[in-house]
């Protein structure tokens, strides 16, 4: 969970005005969204700021921000205990924002199959009964010359029989 800090690259941020617009203008999986509000609900945001690569979303509190990611959320302490819906979030330690903790958004916890399926066009279902696949042929063995050492053709002949 290698994370940049600091401003955006050209060295600017701005506020959102709601959560809502930043999660569009970061293009945040819109299966996301009930969950990061629920997130922010949870600990309490007063405002949203463009970071680049990710919003950082300021405390009421005063605590640590947290950083909004497209697959993250990170900025938790490690005796956090943020429950969304009925379920207590299971953080993990953050690699590039230590000592903080962060949670993986929904959409990156499908399986992969279900997300390839999802990016694609559906495909033609094959039918149930289908060709047998040909086999790669055995490569036969029609001897050497005793002259040249070369292998001879299918005909039995070498280059050197004329």
């Amino acid at each position: 969970m290698n994370e940049i800090q600091g401003p955006t690259p050209a060295g600017t941020s701005r506020p959102y005005r709601n959560l809502s617009e930043a999660l569009r203008a970061h293009r945040i999986d819109t299966q996301n969204h009930e969950f990061i509000v629920s997130i922010t609900d949870a600990v309490g945001i007063s405002s949203f700021i463009d970071r680049g690569r990710y919003i950082e979303a300021i405390r009421l509190s005063g605590g640590t921000p947290l950083h909004i990611g497209k697959t993250y959320t990170n900025g938790f302490a490690e005796d956090e205990q943020v429950v969304v819906g009925a379920t207590a979030l299971r953080l993990r330690p953050s690699e590039g924002r230590e000592p903080y903790f962060y949670v993986t958004h929904p959409s990156e916890l499908r399986p992969v199959a279900e997300k390839t399926a999802t990016a694609r066009a559906p495909r033609k279902v094959a039918s149930s009964v289908s060709a047998a696949r040909p086999t790669k042929t055995n490569e036969r063995d029609y001897g050497t010359c005793d002259v040249c050492f070369m292998v001879r053709t299918a005909s039995g002949k070498c280059s050197c029989d004329s």
